[in-house]
């Protein structure tokens, strides 16, 4: 069985158990599930995705998680089973998604599996010993450390699960997209956790009035990270923009900066690139042909792995030194000065867009049998020109020609906005 099917299975039951236990049982504190249930609703319609966020819907994960570790209601103990836990937020996230799944916006299955586990998850581990009365011994300081304790646990789980969805759906390897899941953690997801101890705790006190009060900082943040992610998406348009003069120019032909950087996004996630690693990858790949438009003469087809070593060296600098003038990165412009060095003297990134660029020139109009003997070729070179690990992972990736052909942004609406956004077949984050 797949991690994939796995996890569906394991929602599935968890959902179906619940839901036949709140039937049988009947919805307590009706009240209390209704004002969380709404705002689980409304976080769910302002979900959105984006990498760069690291949580797609950080309100409605808050007021889930919240729900899971709720106690008391303004000093009345709540009476809600985990069962009523799991019913009450998969309904409510199902009714919210309905606009993103008309919309076909999410990848809406993966994130309801993820939501409906973890809040499980959160709920079996506080709602049974705390109606035991072992946690409500727990006065003050003490008691919201152990909500943070048990939300921290739960978000480690929800790391994990993210992980094995993402490598699920598209194969790259596990422990790279678990330590960029942890890694996002340090952002918003603390943030979910924080707010969802604080209403909790809110709730327990002063009522369901605290639900809003808490949670307007949280929406505030969201706006703050959406605007930072329109940002960046306008930042990475103007590059992949720039990255075009040489197709428009006649440099090099239609489209080609975009398969290499869509290829060589897909070779370095393979190799375990992450985050500022794969945002540097992307622009040098867009970029890396860029030297060409300070030549006189320009080279045929644009086809630069065949010319000779020095002449490509010069490419490269030039290449370089119009990124540095671009105000991009340093690193990226690094990157293309390099792509033309001995690979043992080359950043990783260089030697993927080295490899993936003589890829993409070799199979050009190189007919069917082009891309088999594109590989053998680079093969026969990493004596001295290619990486045999990249050349190997490259094979790899063309192997799955899925992984990597969804790397490519969307166009027309907007929707991904940059190569290592995640594909739509899967989500990281939410």
């Amino acid at each position: 069985m797949t991690p994939l099917r796995l996890v569906h299975g394991a929602a599935a039951l968890a959902a179906a158990g619940s839901l036949a236990v709140t039937l049988w049982t009947g919805l307590d504190d009706r009240g209390v599930a209704l004002a969380f249930g709404v705002l689980i609703v409304l976080g769910e319609l302002t979900r959105w995705s984006d990498a760069g966020a690291r949580q797609a819907a950080p309100v409605a994960t808050a007021g889930s998680l919240s729900y899971a570790l709720l106690g008391a209601d303004a000093g009345h103990p709540a009476h809600h089973d985990p069962a009523q836990v799991v019913t009450v937020v998969l309904a409510a996230a199902l009714l919210g998604a309905v606009p993103h799944i008309w919309a076909g916006r999410t990848p809406t299955l993966d994130h309801l599996a993820r939501r409906v586990l973890t809040v499980g998850f959160a709920a079996v581990c506080f709602q049974p010993l705390y109606a035991r009365g072992l946690f409500p011994a727990w006065n003050g300081p003490a008691y919201a450390v152990l909500l943070v304790a048990l939300l921290g646990l739960t978000a480690l789980c929800d790391a994990v699960l993210a992980a094995a969805v993402a490598h699920a759906r598209t194969g790259w390897p596990f422990g790279p997209l678990l330590r960029e899941e942890l890694g996002g953690l340090l952002g918003i997801g603390s943030a979910v956790c924080a707010t969802g101890a604080v209403m909790a705790l809110g709730v327990a006190v002063a009522g369901l009035w605290a639900l809003p009060v808490f949670c307007l900082p949280l929406l505030l943040t969201q706006l703050s990270l959406r605007r930072y992610a329109a940002v960046r998406a306008t930042y990475r348009q103007t590059i992949a923009s720039l990255a075009r003069a040489t197709e428009i120019a006649g440099c090099t032909p239609a489209g080609h900066a975009r398969r290499v950087a869509a290829l060589s996004l897909a070779v370095g996630r393979d190799l375990g690139l992450t985050g500022p690693e794969l945002t540097v990858l992307e622009y040098a790949a867009l970029m890396h042909d860029i030297g060409q438009l300070s030549l006189v003469d320009p080279v045929p087809a644009g086809a630069t792995a065949g010319l000779p070593p020095q002449q490509q060296r010069r490419i490269a600098l030039l290449g370089g030194a119009v990124v540095r003038q671009t105000g991009v990165a340093a690193a990226v412009a690094v990157v293309v000065e390099r792509q033309a060095d001995p690979y043992r003297e080359q950043p990783l990134a260089a030697r993927i867009v080295r490899a993936v660029n003589a890829y993409e020139e070799k199979t050009q109009d190189a007919g069917p049998e082009g891309p088999l003997r594109a590989l053998e070729e680079l093969r026969l070179g990493t004596a001295e020109d290619y990486d045999p690990g990249v050349v190997e992972s490259l094979a790899r990736v063309l192997a799955r020609p899925r992984a990597w052909g969804e790397s490519a942004p969307a166009a027309g609406d907007g929707r991904r906005t940059a190569l290592s956004d995640p594909a739509p077949g899967w989500v990281t984050h939410g």
